[in-house]
């Protein structure tokens, strides 16, 4: 069991991640994490994973994420699939604060945020 806001937590920018579960925790079959972006602030840029499929639930606030070339409003509640090799992206476009549940499966996604990332730390 974790309290709210507990887990291994990487800022990065106007946008913070928590890991949950992952790696050895899960033996890497999934990831479990949360993703909170400030204000009006964009995300992590499109990208695509190629073998990893990504689940979101907007526990906070609204977020808006791109599904290949659309970008979709998505208000708490919402949940979306996305799967491996669709390109995406997510961003807060509000004035209020908006987070995310994430399921990346298979696991392992937090490994490369501890190469150039510490926990709870802004990358240089």
């Amino acid at each position: 069991m974790l309290a709210p806001g507990a887990g291994r937590s990487y800022e990065l920018g106007a946008m913070r991640g928590v890991f949950k579960a992952d790696g050895p925790e899960t033996d890497d079959r999934y990831c479990i994490s949360e993703w909170s972006v400030e204000p009006g602030q964009p995300g992590p840029g499109a990208h695509h994973h190629e073998d990893n499929d990504e689940l979101f639930v907007v526990t906070e606030g609204t977020m808006d994420f791109l599904l290949d070339d659309e970008w979709i409003e998505a208000p708490r509640g919402t949940f979306l699939l996305i799967p491996a090799g669709v390109t995406h992206d997510f961003a807060n476009r509000s004035d209020e604060a908006a987070t995310a549940f994430n399921v990346f499966i298979p696991g392992g996604f937090e490994a490369s945020f501890k190469s150039w990332a510490e926990p709870g730390v802004s990358p240089a």
